[in-house]
């Protein structure tokens, strides 16, 4: 049996990279969500306010990885307290959110960002949302992966984005 969850992290290739090197997880799709554009493209997302944001869908084996542990992975990878994007990247469209299907994926989601607050790891408030989940749209092809058809590129993106600095400082 598989299921999905779905991510907005900001840059999807991040999320993709990280989601898909977690044991139980089948396979990551870079994507946008949350807007009610129909088929959006890279240049519609970036360009115009479509509502969507950078996703990724994350297809996954329940008997080896719980949504509960995606979801602690996904707070890795992220800076929840930026309203304003993710790092370099900025504006609606690299904004944080987790998207729920069920009521208990909903109920996950929401005590795993009060156990986030609660730690004040954090000194700002946590802002990253949690929504229904609207209709995914797969970006297109040369998204897919990037991390790994794009290997130089997609490291110093994630460098120069101060996305692992911020790994680093905030969740060695």
């Amino acid at each position: 049996m598989k299921k999905e969850a779905i991510f907005a992290g900001g840059c999807f290739w991040c999320n993709e990279a990280a989601f898909e090197a977690a044991p139980g997880v089948i396979e990551t799709i870079s994507g946008y969500t949350g807007g009610d554009e129909p088929n959006p493209k890279y240049e519609d997302v970036h360009y115009r306010d479509t509502g969507h944001r950078e996703a990724v869908k994350v297809i996954y084996d329940p008997s080896k990885v719980s949504y509960k542990e995606l979801v602690e992975l996904f707070w890795r990878q992220i800076d929840p307290t930026d309203a304003g994007g993710q790092f370099n990247d900025r504006g609606h469209q690299y904004t944080t959110a987790i998207y729920y299907k069920t009521p208990e994926e909903k109920k996950i989601a929401e005590q795993s960002k009060k156990e986030l607050e609660k730690s004040k790891r954090f000194k700002q408030p946590i802002v990253t949302e949690i929504l229904p989940t609207k209709t995914f749209w797969p970006a297109e092809e040369e998204h897919q992966n990037f991390y790994k058809k794009r290997v130089l590129h997609y490291n110093a993106y994630k460098k120069g984005s101060r996305r692992e600095k911020f790994q680093e400082e905030n969740w060695k």
